[in-house]
């Protein structure tokens, strides 16, 4: 007969075999020094990458590399069970103007470690390594851990996440380390940016002349701000546009016969890309481009393993409003990490070093929980995870 999760208490057969670390913690923060240390901008990680190669080489696990990408898998890979990927990105964004730390000096003060991509997202990277080395070693698991640290996450470039994929071999699920206070995101917007262009004709400005192009933007710009995509689940804004960034003119005196305008558009799975992007041009007079790299809105069922053991554990679900390489994955995934969301890219980056340390034993617990889940779950939808004990 098989039980209700409710009546299944106590710790997980592998809590029981594999103790926790306690070096771990403390590798994993000087690891994450040495990466703060080492500036890593989107396309630039090479350096980073070799760091995470020479520390793995100390524990002698075997790494692949393909541009600045590596990855890795447990020691005793069987390639019948399914197989969980974790990842997160190596690459930062440039430091703003605000910073009043050194950006690239990893000081601990007051519990917090801070430096340039210490929030976002080196927490979670180290935390997520921390835990494939947890499972390295145990011939019990009932699924392989490919583990990655990948590139041009802040840019959505070509060299990251996508261009590795297909070496990752056959996946079934994916925990994707971003900052989220260690609540899991279960859903996650897409962002389509879009360039505008007015054109008029150039003037004199003590004239009557031409025919200004900021005026044709201020009507498309204001349709932008106040349009309302319609609702379909009450209360949920299913688009959101956001002017972010606009050009024109040269001189004070010479009506600008053009004017560009950048939209950053966050959106869930209600509306398509293309359908956005057709109301828009149905509406506004600029000529729209759409920049490359445009990710799509990803979501997984509630009902799924792995939420179903997040929540087991006390983890909160709730939607993201921010974009990751999740959105490259065809596979059910996660997002869920130490650190928080609004530090990322802000001046003065930190993560609380407790923050690591939950985030790591919270990792754990969750590669913990699954197989429960599913001993005590055997009813499970098409296409998701066969079998995650032995």
């Amino acid at each position: 007969m098989i039980k209700y999760l409710n009546e299944r208490s106590g710790p997980s057969p592998l809590e029981k075999c594999l103790p926790l670390n306690a070096m771990l913690f403390s590798e994993s923060v000087s690891l994450l020094q040495k990466l703060i240390a080492t500036p890593s901008f989107s396309g630039e990680e090479d350096e980073a990458a070799e760091i995470i190669q020479e520390y793995l080489s100390g524990y002698s696990i075997k790494t692949k590399r393909k541009g600045n990408n590596v990855w890795c898998y447990n020691k005793y890979y069987d390639s019948a069970k399914p197989t969980i990927l974790l990842n997160s990105h190596l690459d930062t964004v440039k430091p703003n103007e605000g910073y009043t730390n050194d950006p690239f000096c990893p000081e601990i003060l007051g519990g917090r470690l801070y430096g340039l991509g210490s929030n976002d997202a080196g927490g979670c990277l180290v935390a997520l390594l921390a835990t494939f080395l947890h499972f390295y070693s145990y011939k019990g698991l009932g699924f392989n851990l490919c583990f990655a640290a990948t590139a041009e996450e802040e840019n959505s470039g070509y060299n990251g996440i996508r261009s590795v994929l297909p070496f990752f071999g056959d996946l079934q699920l994916a925990i994707v380390g971003e900052p989220t206070l260690l609540q899991m995101a279960i859903a996650e917007k897409g962002n389509l940016v879009i360039d505008g262009v007015c054109l008029g004709r150039s003037g004199h400005a003590a004239r009557e002349e031409g025919d200004n192009a900021i005026y044709k933007c201020i009507k498309d710009i204001e349709w932008l701000r106040t349009y309302e995509f319609p609702q379909v689940v009450k209360g949920i804004s299913p688009v959101k546009m956001t002017i972010t960034v606009i050009k024109a003119g040269s001189q004070h005196n010479t009506v600008p016969a053009k004017c560009e305008f950048t939209v950053d558009i966050r959106h869930d799975d209600t509306y398509t890309q293309q359908h956005i992007l057709d109301t828009i041009k149905n509406h506004v007079s600029a000529q729209i481009q759409v920049r490359p790299g445009s990710l799509g809105a990803t979501s997984i069922t509630p009902h799924h393993p792995i939420v179903k053991a997040g929540q087991m554990i006390g983890c909160k679900t709730y939607s993201s409003p921010t974009t990751s390489d999740q959105a490259w994955l065809s596979i059910p995934s996660v997002k869920i990490g130490p650190g928080n969301s609004a530090r990322s890219h802000s001046s003065d980056e930190f993560i609380f070093l407790e923050e690591i340390k939950n985030g790591t034993k919270l990792y754990i617990k969750l590669l913990n929980t699954l197989p429960l889940i599913l001993i005590n779950n055997p009813i499970k939808p098409k296409n998701e995870i066969n079998h995650f004990n032995n």
